[in-house]
Protein backbone atom coordinates (compact mmCIF):
# COMPACT_ATOMS: atom_id res chain seq x y z
CA UNK A 1 0.00 0.00 0.00
CA UNK A 2 1.14 3.56 -0.87
CA UNK A 3 0.30 7.09 0.05
CA UNK A 4 -0.52 9.39 -3.03
CA UNK A 5 0.88 12.35 -1.65
CA UNK A 6 0.25 16.15 -3.47
CA UNK A 7 2.77 18.75 -2.78
CA UNK A 8 2.96 22.42 -4.02
CA UNK A 9 4.58 23.29 -7.53
CA UNK A 10 5.31 26.89 -7.88
CA UNK A 11 6.12 29.32 -5.33
CA UNK A 12 6.28 27.16 -2.04
CA UNK A 13 7.67 24.50 -4.29
CA UNK A 14 11.13 25.02 -2.90
CA UNK A 15 10.63 25.21 0.80
CA UNK A 16 8.24 22.66 0.84
CA UNK A 17 11.29 20.17 -0.49
CA UNK A 18 13.45 21.67 1.95
CA UNK A 19 10.86 21.11 4.79
CA UNK A 20 11.09 17.49 4.15
CA UNK A 21 14.60 17.22 3.61
CA UNK A 22 14.64 18.31 7.16
CA UNK A 23 12.23 16.06 8.01
CA UNK A 24 14.75 13.34 7.25
CA UNK A 25 13.18 12.17 3.30
CA UNK A 26 15.54 12.32 0.30
CA UNK A 27 13.23 14.07 -1.71
CA UNK A 28 14.81 14.95 -5.17
CA UNK A 29 12.99 16.68 -7.97
CA UNK A 30 13.83 17.02 -11.43
CA UNK A 31 13.12 20.28 -13.85
CA UNK A 32 10.59 18.80 -16.36
CA UNK A 33 8.92 16.09 -13.62
CA UNK A 34 5.88 16.40 -11.92
CA UNK A 35 6.85 12.91 -10.07
CA UNK A 36 10.00 13.53 -7.08
CA UNK A 37 11.81 10.45 -5.93
CA UNK A 38 11.81 9.93 -2.49
CA UNK A 39 13.36 7.05 -0.30
CA UNK A 40 10.04 6.59 1.23
CA UNK A 41 8.63 2.79 -0.70
CA UNK A 42 5.17 3.37 0.80
CA UNK A 43 4.88 7.20 -0.66
CA UNK A 44 3.67 8.45 -4.02
CA UNK A 45 5.11 12.04 -4.33
CA UNK A 46 3.33 14.61 -7.04
CA UNK A 47 3.78 18.37 -7.76
CA UNK A 48 0.17 20.09 -8.21
CA UNK A 49 -0.46 24.04 -8.18
CA UNK A 50 -2.01 24.49 -4.13
CA UNK A 51 -5.39 26.40 -6.03
CA UNK A 52 -5.91 22.78 -7.40
CA UNK A 53 -4.49 20.60 -4.33
CA UNK A 54 -7.99 20.34 -2.18
CA UNK A 55 -10.22 19.73 -5.23
CA UNK A 56 -8.11 16.77 -5.86
CA UNK A 57 -8.27 15.79 -2.60
CA UNK A 58 -11.59 15.92 -2.14
CA UNK A 59 -12.27 13.42 -5.40
CA UNK A 60 -10.11 10.92 -4.07
CA UNK A 61 -7.77 11.27 -6.62
CA UNK A 62 -4.71 12.25 -3.75
CA UNK A 63 -4.92 10.69 -0.32
CA UNK A 64 -3.34 13.85 0.98
CA UNK A 65 -1.61 17.29 0.13
CA UNK A 66 -0.24 20.33 0.99
CA UNK A 67 -1.84 23.87 0.34
CA UNK A 68 -2.99 27.47 1.97
CA UNK A 69 -6.40 27.06 4.09
CA UNK A 70 -7.24 29.97 1.61
CA UNK A 71 -7.34 27.43 -1.30
CA UNK A 72 -9.75 25.20 0.80
CA UNK A 73 -12.21 27.82 1.65
CA UNK A 74 -11.64 29.09 -2.20
CA UNK A 75 -12.69 25.87 -3.53
CA UNK A 76 -15.56 24.55 -0.72
CA UNK A 77 -13.33 21.47 -0.49
CA UNK A 78 -15.35 19.20 2.77
CA UNK A 79 -11.32 17.66 3.42
CA UNK A 80 -9.76 16.75 6.73
CA UNK A 81 -7.35 18.88 8.16
CA UNK A 82 -4.81 17.13 9.63
CA UNK A 83 -2.48 19.31 10.92
CA UNK A 84 -1.12 22.88 10.30
CA UNK A 85 2.02 23.66 8.86
CA UNK A 86 3.21 27.47 9.92
CA UNK A 87 5.65 27.84 6.69
CA UNK A 88 5.33 30.10 3.79
CA UNK A 89 7.96 31.24 0.92
CA UNK A 90 10.00 33.64 3.56
CA UNK A 91 8.32 33.37 6.69
CA UNK A 92 7.08 31.54 9.66
CA UNK A 93 4.04 33.64 9.49
CA UNK A 94 0.25 33.05 8.16
CA UNK A 95 0.46 34.89 4.51
CA UNK A 96 -2.90 37.50 4.16
CA UNK A 97 -4.96 38.25 1.40
CA UNK A 98 -4.84 41.79 1.21
CA UNK A 99 -7.05 44.35 -0.82
CA UNK A 100 -4.87 47.18 -2.64
CA UNK A 101 -5.09 49.90 -4.56
CA UNK A 102 -2.66 52.40 -6.12
CA UNK A 103 -1.02 55.03 -3.76
CA UNK A 104 -2.95 57.94 -4.91
CA UNK A 105 -6.35 56.05 -5.46
CA UNK A 106 -9.57 57.64 -3.83
CA UNK A 107 -10.75 54.48 -2.38
CA UNK A 108 -10.03 54.58 1.05
CA UNK A 109 -12.28 51.76 2.25
CA UNK A 110 -14.28 48.78 1.19
CA UNK A 111 -17.71 50.90 0.50
CA UNK A 112 -16.17 53.03 -2.15
CA UNK A 113 -15.66 49.76 -4.20
CA UNK A 114 -18.81 50.14 -5.29
CA UNK A 115 -19.47 49.77 -8.97
CA UNK A 116 -15.80 49.46 -9.58
CA UNK A 117 -13.62 46.63 -10.93
CA UNK A 118 -11.34 44.08 -9.01
CA UNK A 119 -9.28 41.05 -10.58
CA UNK A 120 -7.67 38.66 -8.31
CA UNK A 121 -6.86 35.11 -8.13
CA UNK A 122 -8.95 34.50 -5.24
CA UNK A 123 -12.29 35.42 -6.94
CA UNK A 124 -15.03 33.27 -4.26
CA UNK A 125 -13.34 34.43 -1.32
CA UNK A 126 -13.18 38.03 -3.14
CA UNK A 127 -16.88 38.19 -3.61
CA UNK A 128 -17.91 36.67 -0.06
CA UNK A 129 -15.82 39.74 1.10
CA UNK A 130 -17.58 42.36 -0.76
CA UNK A 131 -20.67 41.15 0.12
CA UNK A 132 -20.55 41.03 3.49
CA UNK A 133 -19.62 44.54 3.18
CA UNK A 134 -22.68 45.16 0.81
CA UNK A 135 -20.47 46.53 -2.22
CA UNK A 136 -21.38 45.69 -5.90
CA UNK A 137 -18.53 45.48 -7.86
CA UNK A 138 -17.36 43.18 -10.52
CA UNK A 139 -14.28 40.75 -9.49
CA UNK A 140 -12.61 39.17 -12.71
CA UNK A 141 -10.25 36.19 -12.21
CA UNK A 142 -6.62 36.91 -12.64
CA UNK A 143 -4.29 34.60 -14.61
CA UNK A 144 -0.48 36.45 -13.29
CA UNK A 145 0.66 40.55 -12.78
CA UNK A 146 -2.36 41.33 -11.28
CA UNK A 147 -0.13 44.03 -9.53
CA UNK A 148 0.25 45.05 -13.15
CA UNK A 149 -3.17 45.18 -13.86
CA UNK A 150 -4.11 48.03 -11.35
CA UNK A 151 -1.17 49.87 -11.76
CA UNK A 152 -2.06 50.72 -15.12
CA UNK A 153 -5.51 51.29 -14.88
CA UNK A 154 -7.02 48.27 -16.21
CA UNK A 155 -8.73 47.46 -12.90
CA UNK A 156 -9.33 49.93 -9.98
CA UNK A 157 -8.43 47.30 -7.07
CA UNK A 158 -7.04 44.06 -6.53
CA UNK A 159 -7.33 41.07 -4.10
CA UNK A 160 -3.31 39.75 -3.83
CA UNK A 161 -1.48 37.36 -1.58
CA UNK A 162 1.58 38.79 0.30
CA UNK A 163 3.67 38.05 2.72
CA UNK A 164 5.50 41.09 3.58
CA UNK A 165 3.91 43.68 1.83
CA UNK A 166 7.35 44.51 0.21
CA UNK A 167 5.85 43.53 -3.54
CA UNK A 168 2.99 46.22 -3.36
CA UNK A 169 4.92 48.58 -1.93
CA UNK A 170 7.54 48.09 -4.73
CA UNK A 171 4.50 48.44 -7.24
CA UNK A 172 3.70 51.85 -5.40
CA UNK A 173 0.18 49.94 -4.09
CA UNK A 174 -1.51 50.72 -1.15
CA UNK A 175 -3.27 48.24 1.43
CA UNK A 176 -6.47 49.18 2.17
CA UNK A 177 -8.03 46.17 4.00
CA UNK A 178 -7.54 42.56 4.78
CA UNK A 179 -9.82 39.37 3.17
CA UNK A 180 -8.28 36.58 5.15
CA UNK A 181 -5.12 35.31 6.23
CA UNK A 182 -4.02 31.68 5.83
CA UNK A 183 -1.24 29.13 6.46
CA UNK A 184 -0.23 26.16 5.22
CA UNK A 185 -2.06 23.17 5.75
CA UNK A 186 -1.60 19.21 5.43
CA UNK A 187 -4.94 17.69 4.08
CA UNK A 188 -6.97 14.55 3.81
CA UNK A 189 -9.37 13.15 2.20
CA UNK A 190 -12.29 12.09 4.42
CA UNK A 191 -12.10 8.56 3.38
CA UNK A 192 -8.33 8.20 3.58
CA UNK A 193 -8.80 9.67 6.61
CA UNK A 194 -10.90 6.16 7.79
CA UNK A 195 -8.26 4.06 6.63
CA UNK A 196 -6.19 2.97 9.37
CA UNK A 197 -3.06 2.60 7.54
CA UNK A 198 -3.26 5.71 5.45
CA UNK A 199 -4.29 7.78 8.22
CA UNK A 200 -1.41 6.33 10.49
CA UNK A 201 1.22 7.14 7.68
CA UNK A 202 -0.05 10.64 7.31
CA UNK A 203 0.14 11.35 10.98
CA UNK A 204 3.79 10.17 11.20
CA UNK A 205 4.32 12.26 8.08
CA UNK A 206 2.82 15.27 10.03
CA UNK A 207 5.10 14.69 13.05
CA UNK A 208 7.70 14.50 11.41
CA UNK A 209 7.27 17.70 9.33
CA UNK A 210 6.07 19.80 12.28
CA UNK A 211 8.98 18.75 14.34
CA UNK A 212 11.05 20.33 11.16
CA UNK A 213 9.46 23.70 11.51
CA UNK A 214 9.43 23.71 15.34
CA UNK A 215 13.11 23.13 14.53
CA UNK A 216 13.88 25.89 12.76
CA UNK A 217 15.83 29.43 14.27
CA UNK A 218 16.76 26.72 17.09
CA UNK A 219 20.05 24.88 18.36
CA UNK A 220 21.32 22.87 20.86
CA UNK A 221 24.02 24.09 23.25
CA UNK A 222 26.23 21.47 25.24
CA UNK A 223 28.29 22.41 28.55
CA UNK A 224 30.27 21.40 31.27
CA UNK A 225 29.29 23.46 34.99
CA UNK A 226 31.29 22.83 38.36
CA UNK A 227 28.86 22.85 41.23
CA UNK A 228 29.68 26.08 42.15
CA UNK A 229 28.67 27.67 39.21
CA UNK A 230 25.56 25.63 38.48
CA UNK A 231 23.45 28.16 39.71
CA UNK A 232 24.68 31.31 38.61
CA UNK A 233 24.88 29.42 34.42
CA UNK A 234 20.83 28.43 35.33
CA UNK A 235 20.26 31.52 35.89
CA UNK A 236 21.68 33.15 32.82
CA UNK A 237 20.30 30.13 30.56
CA UNK A 238 17.07 30.47 28.71
CA UNK A 239 15.69 27.68 27.61
CA UNK A 240 12.02 25.98 25.87
CA UNK A 241 11.94 24.17 29.16
CA UNK A 242 14.05 23.49 32.20
CA UNK A 243 17.34 22.45 30.54
CA UNK A 244 18.75 18.94 31.30
CA UNK A 245 21.16 18.30 34.05
CA UNK A 246 22.88 15.55 34.58
CA UNK A 247 26.36 14.35 36.74
CA UNK A 248 29.40 14.05 35.07
CA UNK A 249 32.10 11.03 36.36
CA UNK A 250 33.97 13.53 37.74
CA UNK A 251 32.77 14.75 41.18
CA UNK A 252 31.20 18.17 41.37
CA UNK A 253 30.62 18.56 37.51
CA UNK A 254 27.63 18.73 35.50
CA UNK A 255 26.99 18.73 31.78
CA UNK A 256 23.89 20.95 30.79
CA UNK A 257 22.04 20.61 27.75
CA UNK A 258 19.31 22.68 26.03
CA UNK A 259 16.80 24.34 23.06
CA UNK A 260 17.18 28.13 22.33
CA UNK A 261 16.49 30.59 19.44
CA UNK A 262 19.87 30.47 17.36
CA UNK A 263 19.68 34.73 17.23
CA UNK A 264 20.55 35.20 21.15
CA UNK A 265 23.43 32.38 21.32
CA UNK A 266 26.02 34.65 20.09
CA UNK A 267 25.47 37.49 23.14
CA UNK A 268 24.84 34.47 25.44
CA UNK A 269 28.08 32.10 24.93
CA UNK A 270 30.01 34.99 26.37
CA UNK A 271 28.03 35.49 29.39
CA UNK A 272 27.48 31.56 30.03
CA UNK A 273 31.49 31.36 29.80
CA UNK A 274 31.88 34.33 32.19
CA UNK A 275 28.91 32.65 34.81
CA UNK A 276 31.69 29.25 34.83
CA UNK A 277 30.51 27.06 32.13
CA UNK A 278 33.17 25.22 30.26
CA UNK A 279 33.22 23.17 26.85
CA UNK A 280 30.40 25.10 25.27
CA UNK A 281 29.27 22.95 22.29
CA UNK A 282 26.79 24.36 19.47
CA UNK A 283 24.74 21.88 17.35
CA UNK A 284 22.50 22.58 14.61
CA UNK A 285 18.86 20.97 14.78
CA UNK A 286 16.94 18.90 12.35
CA UNK A 287 13.46 18.57 14.34
CA UNK A 288 12.37 18.78 17.59
CA UNK A 289 9.22 16.17 18.84
CA UNK A 290 7.20 17.80 21.45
Amino acid sequence: MRLKLGLPKGSLQESTVHLFQQAGFQLTVTDRSYFPSIDDEEMEIILLRAQEMSRYVEAGALDGGITGNDWILENSSDVVKVTELPYSKRTMDPVRWVLAVPVDSKIMRPKDLEGKRLATELVNLTKAYLKSHKVNAAVEFSWGATEAKVGTGLVDAIVELTETGSSLRANKLRIVDTICTSSTQLIAGKGVWRDPWKRKKLESVATLLKGAIAARGKVGLKMNVSKKALRGVLQVLPAIKKPTVSPLSSPGWFAIETVMDEKVIRNLIPELKKAGAEGLIEYSLNKIIY
